[in-house]
């Protein structure tokens, strides 16, 4: 027993990941550990399997691993690629670095396309340098849909246009970790080839699945890898997933939960997810601009319906500000990190959250700046409450 006293009410976990697990999916995972080669376990597997196709929009196979999104990261190089292949890598902020990074220590060549973190991929500079790269050295373009660290969502859309206005042939790989089941995402339609992605965020599960979204040229390509793996195969995962199986132990209970999400979202209806996040994203930024602060991001086509990274006002540090809230209201908010170490904080807002719980956020900031005496203006909270009242619709009946 604690002998520190008890807070009342509960913990506002505002940071961009892992989100708040809903008490129904919680319910869901409360169940006992079954055989994972019997026939319980084969309609489970079949069902997360075929299920999580459609919060991917895709038709083809999606492998899950019992591992984070690191993991994923990894399936996707050293399943498509070997060591010595070239691939071009953008810099949207921390996470697209830390891919980066684990592509050096895998032995690939990554060219990576420096920015100053304050926007998304800019498709314009991806088709120049894949012009430029007539012998086809480049293998494959590894861009972050949604930059964790930053708010910037990029249009992958765009940077498909801009492989095949190229005509180059390099494979498209994505992550869309926190993304994923928050921001509109589509797998087939944008020509992704491999989609990076975790059970902890928008899928509103704990920490500790994730998944690669593969393609048939993907598929294609991984059978001319020659990168030493056996955990990450997808030639292994392939034929046991036909049959609802897989290779190795599975993370059980975190399938449970992820059967129940799947269920979740399409109740909900994918379309209308995206429409809360982004409204509640909105919502936001209307609460900064009010508070006279800055975003991070400056281009608005790239503002996250995830999280809003808020700038610090010069002299101020952003972790101080952040134990205020804590200390003061048990709020949770996302740390700087990296390049932005101190100079931002960052606001989640994903998942399984609805217009109150976005205003006790908002509420819990204002009053933790005011606390913290970080220069601002009041009616941050006010602006957000008047667009989320504008905008808000009753609740269909049953």
């Amino acid at each position: 027993m604690s002998n520190e006293p008890r807070r009342a009410g509960r913990h506002f976990l505002q940071i961009p990941g892992p989100s708040p697990v809903p008490d129904r999916i919680l319910r869901a995972m409360d169940m006992p550990v079954i055989d994972h080669r019997g026939p319980e376990f084969q309609k489970l597997g079949r069902r997360v399997l075929d299920g999580i196709k459609s919060i991917f929009k895709t038709k083809g196979p999606v492998v899950i691993f019992p591992a984070s999104g690191t993991g994923a990261w990894e399936a996707a190089l050293v399943n498509a690629l070997s060591p010595g292949d070239k691939v071009l890598m953008y810099e949207t902020g921390h996470f697209a670095t830390l891919w980066k990074n684990m592509a050096l220590k895998l032995g690939l060549v990554p060219e990576f396309i420096e920015t100053d973190w304050r926007a998304g991929v800019d498709a314009n500079r991806i088709e120049k340098r894949l012009k430029e790269d007539t012998a086809r050295e480049i293998k494959a373009v590894c861009v972050v849909h949604n930059e964790t660290s930053t708010g910037a969502t990029s249009r992958i859309d765009e940077v498909r246009k801009a492989i095949d206005a190229a005509g180059h042939p390099a494979l498209l790989m994505v992550d869309t970790i926190s993304g994923l089941a928050s921001a509109d995402y589509r797998h087939d339609e944008w020509g992704v080839d491999i989609t990076v992605s975790g059970s902890q965020k928008g899928l509103m599960l704990p920490p500790g699945i994730s998944f690669n979204a593969v393609s048939d040229k993907a598929i294609a390509a991984a059978k001319a890898s020659n990168t030493p793996k056996l955990f990450w195969s997808w030639e292994e995962m392939l034929p046991h997933n036909k049959n609802g199986y897989f290779p190795y132990t599975p993370a059980t209970n975190l399938l449970y939960g992820l059967a129940e999400a799947i269920d979740m979202l399409n109740e909900e209806g994918l379309d209308n997810v995206f429409a809360r996040h982004k409204r509640h994203g909105e919502a936001t930024r209307r609460a900064i601009a009010a508070w006279g602060m800055e975003n991070l991001i400056l281009d608005d086509r790239h503002f996250s319906p995830v999280l809003t990274a808020v700038v610090m006002p010069d002299g101020h540090n952003a972790d101080t500000f952040r134990k205020v809230a804590l200390d003061h209201f048990d709020i949770s908010l996302g740390t700087g990190l990296s390049k932005v170490a101190g100079k931002v904080f960052r606001i989640g807002h994903l998942g399984d959250i609805n217009d109150l719980t976005l205003v006790g956020t908002l509420g819990g900031i204002e009053m933790a700046l005011a606390i913290a005496k970080v220069p601002h203006k009041v009616g941050g909270v006010a602006a957000a409450m008047q667009y989320l009242a504008e905008t808000a619709k009753p609740f269909p009946s049953s």
